[in-house]
């Protein structure tokens, strides 16, 4: 019965897909590409400008859906459907990749794929577009040490614990804090809390020694923000708080701001939300490790319509470099063979939103 209920989901999903118009105007005859995200944020948004703009320039169609809520069966409902319309090519930001890869690789022998933001390595998938998420989270715990050179306890605050870059950034940030790879810490009750488990990674005590999940639901990471601040508000020395996905950072922002901790802590986030950045500059948030949400969607477009073209010279094995914001920025860097950008806050917002008004020309 639940197979039955399964089926007839995803033919109505498919039928409402296919009288919703695409992002583009027209594009009646044109090859169509489609894009589906983990979620709905501005993250997105701005990677739709690029996926647009690529189409404008390579003439192909454009439908990009962003699920309303970060589920599996959500994401994997709007990929059924963009199936029956007979797209030319996908691109996914997979999930939970152990739950997905068994239907993104049959659906792949059906329809050229690839993984952005968050891969799926045996999917059959052309390729990956996106960072190196292991190095761009070990970026981040170069942020929290050089805020607190001394260490100290903190909170670390992510979507999930299930996909694949969820996993690489947390360990990321793990690592460097220990100066080990592979990282699994010490667990101990806090030195100055004997009621709180922690994890101890080099100089840094992670409360309760896991990081936080919230679904991608804005409230509850708030909610998880403000549970672990009420509860370090009596801990001396350095506390840091580290948001890993988009929407992280400006809860703990209103977080801190609830509990009156805001001017105690060390902020330290991940991607380009326009909050994030405007409290970079402000000084409320230490800095930011960000991707790019805008070359995701031009790269995924152009290698899908190529390819549609029979053109596979624009496949990459190669990831796309990660950067570093903070209010000052700073000289470009070589880290681990890759070449990073240490950019000024204002500078990144300046080139985001040229980014967008090319994609309205």
């Amino acid at each position: 019965m639940a197979r039955v209920i399964r089926i007839f989901t995803v033919l109505m999903s498919a039928s409402l897909f296919a009288i919703i118009p695409a992002c583009g105007k027209g594009g009646a005859g044109k090859t169509k590409i489609a894009i589906v995200t983990n979620c709905t944020h501005d993250f997105w948004s701005i990677c739709e400008s690029g996926a647009k703009k690529a189409g404008q320039d390579f003439d192909v169609e454009v439908i990009f859906r962003q699920p309303t809520n970060m589920a599996v069966s959500d994401q994997m409902d709007i990929v059924a459907a963009f199936q029956q319309q007979g797209v030319k090519g996908m691109a996914v930001s997979v999930i939970d990749p152990k739950e997905q890869t068994a239907d993104l690789k049959r659906i792949a022998k059906d329809i050229p794929l690839l993984t952005m933001d968050n891969d799926a390595p045996d999917t059959g998938r052309l390729c990956y577009i996106g960072i190196d998420n292991y190095e761009a989270g070990k970026a981040v715990g170069r942020l929290l040490k050089g805020a607190m050179p001394n260490g100290g306890t903190f909170g670390l605050f992510i979507g999930n614990t299930t996909s694949a870059n969820a996993l690489s950034r947390t360990q990321g940030v793990l690592d460097e804090l220990a100066g080990s790879k592979d990282a699994r810490g010490e667990t101990m009750n806090h030195p100055n809390k004997a009621d709180m488990k922690v994890k101890k990674f080099g100089n840094f005590l992670l409360v309760d020694g896991a990081a936080k999940t919230d679904d991608g639901k804005s409230v509850i990471a708030q909610a998880n923000a403000e549970g672990v601040l009420g509860r370090l508000v009596d801990i001396p020395g350095d506390i840091g708080m580290v948001g890993l996905y988009a929407y992280n950072p400006p809860m703990i922002l209103e977080a801190a701001k609830t509990t009156q901790m805001l001017s105690r802590i060390k902020i330290v986030g991940f991607d380009e939300d326009w909050e994030t950045l405007k409290a970079i500059n402000a000084g409320t948030v230490i800095g930011t490790v960000v991707q790019d949400p805008f070359n995701y969607g031009y790269r995924s477009v152009e290698i899908l319509a190529a390819n549609a073209k029979g053109d596979t010279s624009k496949i990459t094995k190669d990831s796309i470099p990660y950067r570093v914001i903070t209010k000052d920025g700073g000289a470009e860097q070589t880290i681990n063979g890759l070449k990073i950008l240490n950019l000024k806050a204002t500078e990144l917002e300046t080139k985001l939103r040229a980014d967008i008004a090319s994609a309205k020309k």
